[in-house]
């Protein structure tokens, strides 16, 4: 995807957006940053099986990408710096200060500070930018991030219309409730309508509206824990429209058909097992059987098809003549050690060498 312009821009228009400035935060006592429990909130004293990969990284070549923060000033106290992205990393460092105070990597917290109190519309736009950044965007999170931008693209249209949008609906936390009730406000309304079009061009994304509308569609239907663990497990978007496809109907035996690829560890079976579940009088366990049997066949007539090409290959090559090469070879080592003993080859030899070597390299 392309790099966010519209977004970056938007960052500027801001006079405490333009303000942020990176710093080290300490990670105990004063200055260190605060956090409002989310997403699944791992605990600060422990290390949760799901930070262990960060801790580990972060202990190796420390904190790559700085988190966010947002410092809010507090009557005769010394600022509080409440914490607008980058949780895991946060949690992970201060772990790491407890459990492993000698590595230096866990010593401060890289951040980015912007001064406070942001709107909603600054936070929001901080954090896109922060998570549209990363390399590799998982389509639960992209899909959160783009219904959000469309819900401010939505909330901008309502209020510009004379709409009065209550606090509460645009502070709703679950992307999709959110749009869904600024819907039921804007009604039938074609004029205060947020099309995909709009969206994508405001954030900059080579992405077409239908990828967009099949993206938030899994996210909206996806059980929330499901589409965590399928995240992680890199689930393609077309497995994850199967998935939803089943869920409908059956969704007791999608869940179940998760489960038992889960437990198998091998979850490039899922789009074979959803598609054998079409099926409704086969069992979960069933489906899984049949996707093996299916991969199994697959993988063997790739490995038979290897075989026969490389033979084909092989029968079909016309090598050079064996005493040609040994004659060419043998002067090469005799030029080699002339070479060694501090001869010298004329400028146009030389060339000529380099160009024999050029000419031999383009046939491999």
């Amino acid at each position: 995807m392309d790099e966010p312009v519209d977004l970056v821009e938007q960052l500027g228009c801001s006079s405490r957006l333009r303000q942020r400035r990176f710093t080290l935060l300490p990670l105990r006592g004063e200055g260190t940053p605060f956090t409002d429990s989310q997403g699944r909130a791992p605990g600060d004293s422990t290390a949760p099986e799901e930070l262990a990969d960060l801790i580990s990284s972060i202990a190796t070549v420390g904190v790559l990408q700085p988190v966010l923060v947002e410092e809010i000033d507090v009557a005769d106290k010394a600022p509080a710096m409440r914490l607008t992205a980058g949780e895991r990393r946060l949690r992970a460092c201060r772990w790491g200060a407890v459990h492993k105070p000698e590595n230096p990597h866990f010593t401060a917290l890289p951040a980015v500070i912007c001064p406070g109190p942001l709107s909603d519309e600054e936070r929001r736009i901080w954090q896109l930018v922060e998570n549209l950044a990363r390399e590799n965007l998982r389509p639960g999170e992209l899909a959160a991030a783009l219904v959000l931008d469309r819900c401010a693209v939505l909330l901008g249209k309502l209020i510009a219309h004379g709409y009065k949008v209550p606090a509460d609906v645009y502070a709703i936390d679950d992307p999709i409730a959110r749009f869904s009730a600024m819907e039921r406000i804007r009604g039938a309304d074609k004029k205060c309508a947020a099309p995909w079009s709009q969206v994508l061009s405001r954030l900059g994304l080579q992405l077409t509206p239908r990828k967009a509308r099949e993206l938030v569609r899994a996210f909206a239907e996806m059980p929330r824990e499901i589409a965590e663990e399928m995240d992680e497990a890199k689930i393609s978007l077309n497995t994850r429209i199967r998935f939803i496809e089943l869920n409908r109907g059956r969704a007791q035996a999608a869940q179940d058909i998760w489960a038992a690829v889960k437990k198998t560890n091998r979850t490039r079976l899922l789009s074979s097992a959803l598609t054998a579940a079409a099926d409704p009088t086969i069992t979960p366990d069933g489906a899984l059987a049949e996707a093996e049997q299916l991969h199994e066949q697959a993988d063997s007539a790739r490995a038979d098809k290897l075989r026969a090409d490389s033979s084909v290959t092989a029968d079909s090559v016309q090598f050079v003549e064996q005493r040609l090469v040994d004659n060419t070879l043998a002067s090469l080592r005799l030029l080699t050690a002339a070479l060694a003993r501090g001869a010298r080859l004329s400028a146009h030899d030389l060339a000529s060498l380099r160009l024999l070597t050029d000419q031999l390299n383009g046939t491999e």
